[in-house]
């Protein structure tokens, strides 16, 4: 257990490799947005390895390769109130990203939405 919230094997590449960096910023986010909502986090990407990251179409910059990046699922929240946190708690750093059945977030510097 990473915390009372998180396992390693939750970061894990979903191919098998074994990449399961867990960046503490990143952990420490997840365990901000599982307190929030008081709401089990399920982590349905995070870290990729490059082969996998291009198997599923993700962007060649993509956070996920650095181990700084999760998509998120908070149960019976919808991913709109998620980015809507995220981006308060944050409003000056993060990429944070609205999808219809999930929510992006990576502990980038920068700011980044979509």
């Amino acid at each position: 257990m990473l915390n009372k919230f998180f396992k390693r094997s939750e970061f894990e590449c979903r191919c098998g490799c074994g990449f399961s960096t867990v960046d503490v910023e990143l952990l420490s986010v997840l365990t901000d947005v599982r307190e929030y909502f008081n709401a089990p986090v399920t982590i349905n990407s995070s870290c990729r390895c490059d082969a996998h990251n291009k198997a599923i179409g993700g962007a060649d910059n993509s956070k996920h390769k650095l181990g700084i990046a999760a998509d998120i699922v908070v149960k019976g929240v919808n991913p709109a109130d998620v980015y809507e946190f995220l981006d308060r708690h944050e409003p000056m750093k993060y990429g944070i990203g609205r999808y219809d059945s999930f929510t992006h977030i990576d502990v980038r510097s920068n700011k980044a939405r979509w």
